[in-house]
């Protein structure tokens, strides 16, 4: 399971026009499902993603996590991550989940987020439109 992690000042998906998930200063996480993924895969990525440190303290130095700096996470699917990318010019997408594995997955990864922190989403499987504000940039690949 895979969750690249981009640190937002905002961030917003819409589906057909319509925003359907935004923050202010958070977490945008893509997710990543692959096909050998489980609960305990999801639950340990979940911990990471919320613990992780990126926010900057007084020092100036990436000491605090999300949490503890009051932000938000948008989780959004992105069955493109676990893409095989090593050769050629077209990816392939063998690693990933099938729909059913990989949307259950996402659900509970989104599930758990919701216990810890302010958690929006994005629509499993559907043409979505993101857009958000990278502070710093700031962006980490986290892989479990």
């Amino acid at each position: 399971m895979i969750a690249l992690i981009q640190r937002v000042s905002e961030a917003a998906v819409r589906v057909d026009g319509e925003i359907i998930g935004e923050i202010d200063k958070g977490l945008l996480v893509l997710l990543g499902v692959e096909k050998d993924d489980n609960q305990a895969k999801a639950k340990r990525l979940m911990e990471r993603v919320s613990t992780y440190r990126v926010f900057e303290d007084d020092d100036g130095k990436m000491n605090l996590n999300v949490k503890q700096v009051e932000g938000k996470l948008l989780v959004v699917s992105q069955f493109t991550l676990p893409a095989d990318t090593k050769k050629g010019t077209r990816a392939g997408f063998s690693r990933g989940a099938n729909p059913e594995l990989a949307e259950r997955l996402y659900d509970d990864f989104c599930a758990q987020c919701e216990t810890v922190i302010e958690t929006q989403r994005g629509q499993f499987s559907a043409d979505m439109k993101v857009s958000l504000v990278n502070d710093g940039p700031v962006t980490f690949w986290l892989q479990v």
